[in-house]
């Protein structure tokens, strides 16, 4: 059966925290010292809300999505201003060395074949490029996986499996639990509970109440990302020598070792 990644992806206009904004625009923040006059790809890309965004400083940029759905609604969005393409990230339709960056943000944990993906990029890109991977942290005693993905990857994950290709690999973390509100801090031993129970809405429909419960207010997610929709938080500097309990999010820059 196909897999109906609308279920969980995040559409222009839905309502989303302020907390999901901000986990959003800071990936592409943190993204564009890596994309700027650089040949970009961003795989996985979704709707494809910091398209525009890295656009502005890239030298190019192609993107695409398993989904023909979601591809579409990107298309619709950026019309002929960017090269929006349906593919598969372990099988990718360019040519050998053809870009200097590669983005997956919030998507490798969906992948059939982690390695086939290494082995592809590997392939695509060009001597000292960069993949850049945003990642929801596993190692969180209160985590919840999405019900279509595969598998997930910590920091220590990671950095073994890139190493094993050929990568040099950097970490950081972002949305750091010590600075979550209080209300969030007393729901995540009930979260843990409801999510063994089985009682987690799995659609982003069905998570729009329990948004708004824990959260407050909900935002409509944008379309489009720029410079200024929120204030940048940088993410902080992680060791790959131990799981990582201390951050929502995993950033991670992996650098292809020049022959």
């Amino acid at each position: 059966m196909k897999t109906n990644y609308l279920e969980v992806t995040e559409l222009a206009g839905e309502s989303i925290t302020s907390e999901q904004l901000d986990r959003l625009c800071n990936r592409y923040y943190w993204a564009m010292d890596y994309c700027r006059d650089k040949d970009v790809l961003e795989v996985a890309c979704g709707t494809g809300p910091g398209l525009g965004y890295l656009a502005s400083a890239a030298k190019s940029l192609v993107a695409g999505d398993v989904s023909n759905e979601i591809v579409e609604i990107a298309r619709n969005h950026y019309g002929k201003s960017i090269d929006i393409r349906q593919f598969d990230a372990c099988s990718m339709p360019f040519s050998d060395a053809s870009f200097d960056v590669i983005i997956i943000f919030e998507a490798i944990y969906y992948l059939p074949s982690i390695d086939k993906f290494i082995e592809e990029c590997k392939r695509i890109l060009r001597s000292n490029g960069h993949i850049l991977i945003a990642t929801a942290n596993k190692d969180l005693y209160d985590f919840v996986p999405s019900p279509h993905s595969v598998q997930y990857y910590g920091v220590c994950e990671l950095s073994n499996l890139f190493k094993k290709h050929g990568f040099e690999t950097k970490f950081y973390g972002g949305t750091a639990l010590k600075d979550v509100s209080l209300k969030q801090k007393i729901v995540r031993p009930i979260k843990k509970i409801a999510s063994k129970l089985g009682l987690i809405p799995k659609t982003m429909k069905g998570k729009k109440w329990l948004k708004k419960v824990v959260f407050g207010d909900l935002l409509p997610m944008p379309a489009e990302i720029n410079a200024s929709t929120v204030s940048y938080d940088p993410p902080v500097p992680l060791s790959d020598m131990a799981p990582n309990s201390a951050y929502k999010v995993i950033f991670s820059s992996a650098q292809l070792k020049e022959d």
